[in-house]
């Protein structure tokens, strides 16, 4: 937050001014102070690793905080390189960002990849393997769904790494988002799935939901969920979809780094923000963490998950 000190006012009421202001700083780098020391490092879910044989390389660091709320932690991520099919490298991240309880986003985060993967022609149609083992994942979930947890759901977000790194699938479901660093710019390549949204409206509305948007509030489906994409939520999938939006691109030269990340840290951190905080942490798993942290220092109490994948030419 930025101050005007430039008010004019005479005199001692300037001088109040003044003092109140400092005050007020004071107040906001202490209470920032103390949520950094009241970070437990227990807490925090960290990891990094890099890939063996892809060209460009690249070099993946994650970050996981939980709620201050009390209730038990509801995201899950996905970060690792795979070997597949006679020695094919294959990157595979993403976030999972559950609500009303873990159980939706602990089930997409064990199956997700391996239905992409097992579906067949990931080499020659990612796009379609990629849709696909989304809506089967969907599927296994709602089948699996106990009754008292049918109300459960999750967002996601995906990217594969392959082709010798040269190519980028990010997929997403929800309002967990995808930011990509192209030449020193943040650029957004998923789509947050908000039922505001004219597209999103009208794809609730042919399925036979109606979007509710009450006084003071947002946007939601059939006047519960806030989104019009999500994993589960079977008492209101006949009116949404698991269908993701995806995004194909070649890695070249012109792209640093991708984030990944839930709506905790999006919610009060800009895309372009995001980009400029961590450009120049070299190290993906401390610019994470450096994300993650901030968030939390702008009083985020909700679960704050993040993955930062760098590309580098070796």
């Amino acid at each position: 937050m930025k101050f005007d000190s430039s008010i004019g006012v005479p005199g001692t009421e300037r001088k109040k001014y003044m003092e109140t202001l400092h005050q007020m700083q004071a107040h906001v780098q202490e209470e920032k102070k103390e949520i950094r020391d009241g970070i437990d490092q227990s807490q925090w879910r960290c990891g990094s690793g890099e890939s063996k044989h892809l060209q460009p390389q690249a070099l993946y660091g994650y970050a996981l905080l939980p709620n201050t709320r009390g209730h038990e932690m509801e995201d899950f991520h996905r970060a690792e390189f795979r070997e597949i099919d006679d020695g094919n490298e294959i990157g595979l991240f993403g976030i999972f960002d559950s609500h009303r309880g873990p159980q939706v986003g602990c089930e997409v985060q064990r199956r997700l990849f391996d239905n992409i993967l097992h579906e067949g022609g990931v080499w020659f149609d990612p796009a379609g393997a990629t849709r696909d083992g989304y809506l089967l994942t969907d599927r296994q979930v709602l089948h699996g769904l106990h009754k008292d947890v049918e109300l459960a759901g999750c967002t996601a977000v995906t990217a594969m790494l392959f082709e010798h790194g040269g190519r980028l699938l990010v997929a997403n479901v929800g309002d967990s988002r995808a930011v990509m660093c192209k030449n020193g710019e943040a650029v957004q390549l998923s789509v947050d799935h908000d039922p505001g949204r004219p597209v999103e409206r009208a794809q609730v509305e042919m399925r036979g939901g109606v979007v509710v948007t009450l006084p003071g509030d947002v946007p939601r489906v059939d006047g519960q969920l806030a989104l019009a994409r999500a994993f589960g939520d079977k008492s209101l999938k006949s009116h949404m979809t698991a269908k993701p939006d995806m995004e194909d691109l070649v890695v070249d030269l012109s792209c640093q780094f991708l984030i990944l990340a839930s709506n905790g840290l999006w919610r009060v951190i800009s895309n372009k923000e995001a980009v400029d905080l961590v450009k120049d942490i070299m190290d993906p798993a401390e610019a994470a963490k450096t994300l993650v942290r901030q968030a939390r220092e702008r009083l985020i109490d909700d679960d704050i998950s993040c993955i930062v994948i760098r590309f580098t030419e070796v």
